[in-house]
């Protein structure tokens, strides 16, 4: 290991853990900001000084908000970042020093969310996590939510909860596989070692570096994006890859979904569009204007 791995975990330990001194701001209800941008909801976690670890109280916020994410017909598109430069360094683990307090709160998959918050909730629509700094322990799992990381070329992936005996349960071992494959991802969880970004890119665990300071207006640059296609359609085409990779038993399984549910907007989104594409010459010569 590099020397600057051997130098993270003494960082990564004030990330990982909170100091028992709270801000004023970890008080407050705004632990967890939404905020419209045009057609993006933009969801921040409002706890830098500790590294935006998430606790019961900020948990709760999280799911609120990607609730309110799914039910928003305006919000298209959502992005998950942290405030002060930080993504987020997992669950705030002095939560768990009372054992009787943290076993109260953990629910079974079925009786209540994960940990986290919306680790078990199922989105209906694009979100794109914008990774700076940490996203380590519950924080990496949070990201594994996203349909695509940004993260800027500074930013650290990891299951640094190895070294305190955390397990992953909020999507992890599940999320984890299924994007980089087995062999890469028991790497990640065995040793809990430190990811730079650019073996995160090499690795499919992120689909964009940028500059250090860049990944909130990448993500938002891409998101906008995706707020221009037709939505029906890209979602439908969302929910079938979602589909295809989890709950499928067979391909013919998978096919029938993936037809069932892309036929519906033909009538409503393919035809128009192809409309365009043969009398309004839009899209010709592969141009997205």
């Amino acid at each position: 290991m590099n020397s600057m791995a051997k130098r993270l975990p003494s960082v990564a330990s004030r990330c990982l853990f909170r100091s028992t001194t709270r801000s004023n701001s970890s008080k407050s209800s705004k632990l967890v900001n939404v905020e419209m941008k045009k057609n993006i909801m933009m969801i921040s976690i409002n706890r830098p000084e500790v590294r935006n670890c998430v606790n019961h109280a900020t948990a709760t916020q999280l799911l609120a908000a990607f609730e309110e994410f799914n039910s928003n017909r305006n919000a298209l598109v959502a992005v998950l970042y942290g405030k002060g430069g930080c993504f987020s360094a997992g669950f705030d683990l002095t939560a768990f020093s009372d054992e009787k307090a943290a076993m109260t709160k953990l629910k079974r998959v079925g009786e209540g969310p994960g940990p986290m918050g919306p680790s078990r909730l199922l989105l209906e629509k694009p979100m794109i996590a914008a990774v700076e700094g940490y996203a380590v322990a519950g924080g990496l799992e949070l990201s594994l939510l996203a349909d695509m990381r940004v993260a800027d070329e500074k930013a650290i992936f990891g299951v640094f909860c190895r070294r305190f005996g955390v397990p992953l349960i909020d999507g992890g071992t599940i999320r984890l596989p299924k994007l980089i494959g087995l062999s890469r991802a028991l790497d990640l969880i065995l040793t809990g070692r430190p990811v730079l970004a650019q073996e995160a890119l090499q690795f499919g665990l992120v689909n964009r570096v940028v500059p250090e300071g860049q990944a909130i207006p990448a993500a938002v640059e891409l998101a906008t994006w995706l707020t221009k296609f037709p939505q029906e359609c890209m979602r439908k085409d969302r929910l079938s890859a979602y589909n295809a990779m989890y709950d499928a038993k067979s391909m013919e399984d998978a096919l029938r979904f993936e037809f069932d549910h892309g036929v519906n907007v033909v009538h409503s989104e393919a035809i128009p569009g192809a409309r365009q594409f043969a009398f309004q010459k839009k899209g010709r010569g592969g141009s997205f204007e």
